[in-house]
């Protein structure tokens, strides 16, 4: 399998030259939505730091034109002698006749054009259909480098400069940049403009209205960050009051997204979809949100939000789920967009984590930006510390990555985004805020931002500003945490003194190699322990920075490591002692709290599959926490009961016992909530509801599933959907289409075709792949190519791949279709879901070698960490059943035997 360039390489091979460095762009752009086309020009203004010849810059997917350089130490203008290009690493090099001396500076003006196709890359164009007719609009997707594409421009993040934006577009359409408009005009035959806009414009026809849009010009910024967006937009909008400033700044949220509402007719409920004028409302929540974490975030920090507006720009098709653009966050409809009437538990949790991530982001990454991509969790890890943190299982694998990656080459900057530049490296933050003390830590932080403000960072600056803030030597604490591959866990041993805590690298697979388990991390312990008297503390002092060492703990009483679950690390304790922590978590009003016995769940089952425990442990933790009452530790349970059915799901015999086992934890959760969702319940009421429901339906529950296929049989009857509560809409479609035939298939296809919701249509896309017919398979196989837009597919993936009919058949169509999807996805993010979704499910050495051998003669280099992760995550499974299926099968008998 090809592979990225190794680590060892000289990084300066894949970056620009620093001979000059940009300080000012002027971009125009003239789009043109009619002709799916822009053109326009960039005047870039630099400094020339040593004296040079030539001037290189990024660009690719663009048509060049003519090109002048200026320099203040020359006189006058000259056209470059030569220029050369070079594909792979997206460069154009311009050859002067007289060279720049040391110490100028100059500008550089090139006329580019392009096309706007759907590739949700660059600047490109979202399409939808309205009265029959498609239409389109304009927007712009630039991180990590794809600013190159729609003009040429120094594309790396250290290389920030101010942005003027000036954007040509026709009459009657919106245009939107990171920074207010401050003209917008008619353009005529006595406009008030340069030549160059002349020429841009002098193929007018005389009947054709065009206008321009002149925006203030930007801080100093990143190019990743720049956005322009041209359609026909509506809005919403509001504003608020800064409390560092003082300033009122105004926030909008623009959408062009049509929703769409039965309407009654002939007394009957029929599907009758209109689109309607005021479907911007569903914006709404989005923009509460937004206003909500703005100012919040500004008082956090106690640093001032620098622009003069925020707006949000709902996309059709957006590759990624959001993009931080600074004052011009983007992102697709399932993710800014709910029906305030309808929406799902889910749905909330996600517009209002994915808003606030991004809001974040206007601290984290804008003003304070990485120097290069190897510092991307810089960015990320504090936007999601903001809004969710979960610690990542991606972590376990022996192809993991370092928070902290090295990353030379741009082309592979995309394999980076994942769990671990945002969820475990929120983790590894929450775990140093709860050791040093959430003030001390927001404090380095507003130090950190205050120091580098509209400048780049690199993780010891962040380490300087905490450090400073708490007097501790953050960088020293915190190196291995960024810097190496992998997390720990700790054994846990008793002796007479106190208990014996050691710490190796955790593999999912099983226990690391010598090789493999070099590190020795700093680890806060956080040691809850009962005391005289009964009670509890947590000491937060004791941290373990050897390979292991002895600690005082009283173990004739209650205790616990890594109280909270804030710790980076697993657990893995005697089977006595995990019986009796599993006992106390289990008493009611237990000082072993929600996080905790959430984590203990976690814990105990990460730790069976990596054979260090057995998994018959893992299931008696489970059984011994069946009478819990919190969602969010059933949640933990309902997983991982999941990812066991998932990895045996070969093995009829044993899924059939688990499904038994899942019904008995389930099903009396369901008797006791019912299924109607009240305005009284609680939040965490109804996520318990939707999930008890969820878990017995996918255990074959039968009085659930009778349920669902009622409540569906009336939906598909009338067209009434009163009686599908927004929080079981994916269940009850997805059982549906499972136990249901061509008519059920239908009623789905017009929901997905008609949506009242993003939502819907995502649980619709879902849906089809629980299909079990073979003609309805094929049907939902060939939408894939036919129906789906490229931001959808990884819906059906995940649809299919949680079919035990349709995994082998996935797999197959991933590897037919592989040059089609390749191409099709070419510098996207998706490509690398779709290589985890089509085959990390597999769990058979047979399937593990077909898997290998497909890739062995294909470049994989844009999606190796994914494929690499993918293959770890089978290698793990096959070790797993072939470790635990005998104590699995064992422990499920006895507990049927105990029923």
């Amino acid at each position: 399998m090809a592979t990225p360039a190794p680590a060892t390489e000289n990084p300066d091979h894949y970056r620009l030259p620093t001979d000059v460095k940009p300080t000012h762009y002027d971009v125009v752009i003239k789009t043109d939505l009619e002709a799916s086309t822009f053109q326009g020009f960039v005047r870039a203004s630099f400094d020339v730091v040593k004296e040079t010849s030539s001037i290189t810059l990024n660009t690719t997917a663009l048509d060049l034109g003519k090109v002048t350089v200026h320099s203040d130490a020359l006189k006058g203008h000259q056209t470059p002698t030569d220029q050369s290009f070079d594909k792979t690493q997206e460069r154009a090099s311009f050859q002067l006749e007289s060279p720049l001396p040391a110490g100028s500076k100059g500008d550089i003006k090139i006329h580019f054009s392009g096309e706007l196709t759907g590739s949700m890359l660059g600047y490109y164009k979202s399409s939808w259909e309205d009265d029959g007719k498609s239409k389109s609009y304009a927007l712009t997707q630039f991180e990590p480098t794809a600013a190159r594409r729609a003009f040429p421009c120094w594309d790396e993040p250290l290389l920030k400069a101010t942005f003027g934006i000036t954007m040509i577009s026709r009459d009657g359409t919106t245009n939107l940049s990171n920074m207010p408009a401050t003209s917008e005009e008619l353009l005529g035959p006595n406009s008030d403009v340069s030549e160059d806009v002349r020429e841009l414009t002098a193929s007018f026809k005389p009947e054709e209205k065009w206008k321009i849009t002149k925006f203030e010009n930007t801080p100093p910024m990143s190019t990743y960050i720049v956005a322009v967006a041209n359609g026909d937009f509506k809005f919403l909008e509001t504003s608020v009051k800064m409390p560092l400033s003082g300033k009122t700044i105004p926030l909008r949220i623009y959408s062009q997204y049509s929703v769409f509402h039965y309407q009654k007719a002939f007394d009957l409920m029929l599907f009758c979809y209109s689109a309607t004028p005021d479907v911007i409302h569903q914006a709404q929540f989005a923009l509460d949100v937004k206003a909500a974490a703005l100012p919040l975030y500004e008082k956090i920090f106690n640093v001032e939000y620098p622009l003069p507006k925020l707006d949000t720009l709902v996309a059709h098709d957006f590759d990624a789920g959001a993009m931080e653009n600074w004052g011009l966050i983007t992102g697709r409809t399932s993710v800014f967009l709910l029906d305030p009437e309808r929406a799902d538990q889910q749905s909330k949790k996600r517009v209002a984590t994915v808003q606030s991530h991004e809001v974040a982001h206007m601290w984290f990454g804008n003003i304070t930006t990485m120097e290069w991509w190897n510092y991307l969790y810089l960015n990320e890890g504090f936007a999601t510390l903001m809004g969710e943190v979960i610690i990542p299982g991606l972590d376990a694998k022996l192809s993991s990555h370092p928070i902290e990656v090295d990353c030379p080459d741009a082309n592979h900057i995309n394999q980076i985004f994942d769990a671990l530049s945002y969820s475990k490296a929120a983790s590894v933050l929450r775990m140093l805020s709860n050791y040093v003390g959430e003030d001390r830590f927001l404090k380095g932080v507003s130090l950190y931002l205050k120091k580098k403000l509209f400048a780049n960072s690199k993780t010891h600056d962040l380490w300087e500003g905490i450090g400073t803030a708490t007097a501790l030597n953050i960088t020293e604490l915190m190196e291995n945490w960024i810097t190496k591959i992998g997390f720990p866990y700790l054994t846990v041993t008793e002796e007479a003194n106190g208990i014996r805590v050691r710490q190796n690298r955790f593999l999912e697979g099983g226990a690391a190699e010598p090789k493999d388990d070099e590190t020795i991390w700093n680890i806060p312990l956080f040691i809850l322990s009962a005391q005289d008297g009964g009670k509890f503390t947590a000491d937060k002092t004791a941290i373990l920075q050897e390979r292991e060492r002895v600690f005082p703990v009283d173990t004739s009483k209650p205790f616990k490591l890594n109280a909270g679950t804030v710790g980076v690390y697993r657990v893995l304790y005697t089977p006595e002692r995990l019986v009796k922590i599993a006992e106390e978590a289990a008493k009611k009003d237990s000082v072993i709290g929600v996080n905790d016995r959430l984590g203990l769940v976690y814990d105990v089952l990460a730790l069976s599959k990596a054979g260090l425990a057995p998994l018959s442990s893992a299931l008696t933790v489970v059984d011994k926490l069946k009478d819990e009452t919190e969602y969010l530790v059933w949640d933990g349970i309902g997983d991982s009961i999941s990812g066991l059915v998932s990895i045996w799901w070969e093995n009829p015999e044993v899924v059939d016992k688990l499904y038994a086992f899942r019904r008995s934890l389930f099903t009396p959760i369901v008797d006791r909530l019912g299924y109607e969702f009240n305005e009284s319940d609680s939040r965490d009421v109804k996520l318990l509801r939707k999930l008890a429901i969820t878990q017995a339906a996918g255990g074959k529950e039968p009085k659930v599933l009778d349920e669902l296929k009622s409540r569906f049989d009336h939906f598909a009857k009338t067209g009434d959907d009163s009686k599908i509560p927004a929080d079981l809409q994916q269940v009850i479609f997805s059982t549906a289409v499972k136990y249901g035939g061509e008519a059920e298939y239908n009623a789905i296809l017009q929901a997905h075709d008609k949506p009242k919701t993003p939502m819907q249509k995502i649980a619709a896309m879902i849906a089809f792949g629980n299909a079990q017919d073979s003609a309805l398979i094929k049907r939902t196989f060939d939408a894939i190519s036919t129906k789906a837009r490229d931001q959808d597919i990884m819906y059906y993936f995940a649809g299919l791949a949680a079919n035990f009919k349709t995994r082998k058949l996935l797999f197959e169509y991933f590897q037919e279709h592989y040059a089609e999807l390749s191409k099709r996805f070419e510098g996207n993010f998706t490509m690398q879901y779709l290589v985890r979704y089509s085959m990390d499910f597999l769990s058979t050495q047979k399937d593990l070698q077909s898997t290998e051998d497909f890739f062995k003669d294909k470049d994989t280099s844009k999606y190796n960490q994914s494929l690499n992760q993918t293959l770890d995550t089978i290698r793990a499974k096959i070790a797993y059943i072939d470790r635990s299926t005998k104590d699995l099968e064992e422990w499920l008998g006895g507990w049927e035997r105990r029923q």
